[in-house]
């Protein structure tokens, strides 16, 4: 059988997989639209079958097409790797890297990270889709993100869960508060000033329910809301104290925050990886993962599996 398409073609197919549809998997490779469909239809003309099925509203996979993708992700992310291992990594690590992280570890983990990894690879565009857990596991699911960053849940059966650290929640106040002197709190003692709490749609609500179902609390919230970085904002502004997982506070001291210890219960979760089971990382990727776990009390990135 003679090869009548070629790598572009290859990539062009598995953008479009990625991202659902021709206008963004264009984007993704910045070719043109008409550009990307002649790609498509060169491979699927070259191969004697139909791989895609377009309707005005979605695109879907073919039975054909299904059991080709992870043949095309192998070949191309082998070639990855191979590129890696005889050339130049500067030169060699372009495109489009795409990390799905919740927010807070999106806001004061990632940034050091990311400003390390664009001055080594600049060639290297980042995107960083700050979402909920559920979101950041769907999106990792879906081949939208080369890898995610949470903390350890109800996982889908396809994605894998490589732990980077434990991290403690932890009680934030501002600098005056009463409460800011103190070596430690207990949860009860928390509750008993004004406190700030995550709605019911927040993954780190469910981790607090579930630690402090025993613990008893006799006043409301004075404030809810959905993303622990807003929390920060209202503990600023001096509404109230709240509990935040660790990874999400600012460099201490802070002009305007402190941090004391939250105890009976010490309540902890597992920040990591998500990776989608059976999918080699990018060279790209590997390298952010590789710096992520250089990051202090992080598990060293050897020890995080690429495949």
């Amino acid at each position: 059988m003679s090869i009548n398409f070629d790598l572009n073609d290859l990539q062009a197919f598995r953008a479009v997989v990625e991202q659902g549809s021709f206008r963004r998997a264009a984007d993704s490779i910045r070719i043109t639209q008409s550009a990307l469909s002649r790609r498509i239809e060169k491979l699927e003309s070259a191969l004697g079958v139909k791989l895609l099925e377009r309707t005005t509203r979605k695109v879907s996979l073919t039975n054909v097409g299904r059991a080709f993708l992870p043949q095309v992700e192998r070949l191309l992310d082998d070639l990855d790797l191979a590129l890696l291992s005889v050339g130049d990594g500067t030169t060699l690590r372009t495109g489009t890297l795409t990390i799905a992280c919740v927010p807070s570890a999106a806001y004061y983990f990632m940034p050091h990270v990311i400003r390390v990894f664009h001055a080594q690879y600049p060639k290297v565009r980042i995107n960083l889709h700050d979402a909920s857990a559920n979101e950041v596991s769907a999106a990792v699911a879906s081949g939208e993100a080369d890898f995610g960053l949470s903390f350890a849940g109800n996982l889908a059966p396809e994605i894998e869960f490589s732990a980077l650290l434990e991290e403690c929640y932890v009680l934030v106040c501002r600098n005056d508060h009463p409460l800011a002197g103190q070596r430690q709190v207990t949860w009860a003692q928390a509750y008993a000033h004004d406190y700030i709490s995550l709605n019911r749609s927040s993954g780190n609500r469910l981790v607090l329910d579930r630690a402090l179902a025993g613990v008893p609390v006799n006043r409301e919230s004075v404030c809810e809301a959905r993303h622990v970085t807003t929390l920060l904002g209202l503990i600023e502004a001096g509404v109230g104290v709240a509990a935040v997982p660790s990874i999400a506070l600012p460099p201490m001291p802070h002009p305007l925050l402190a941090s004391v210890a939250l105890v009976e219960p010490r309540v902890t979760r597992a920040m990591g990886l998500l990776k989608r089971r059976g999918r080699t990382l990018t060279p790209a990727a590997l390298e952010m993962v590789r710096l992520i776990g250089e990051l202090p009390g992080v598990t060293p990135a050897a020890q995080i599996s690429a495949h």
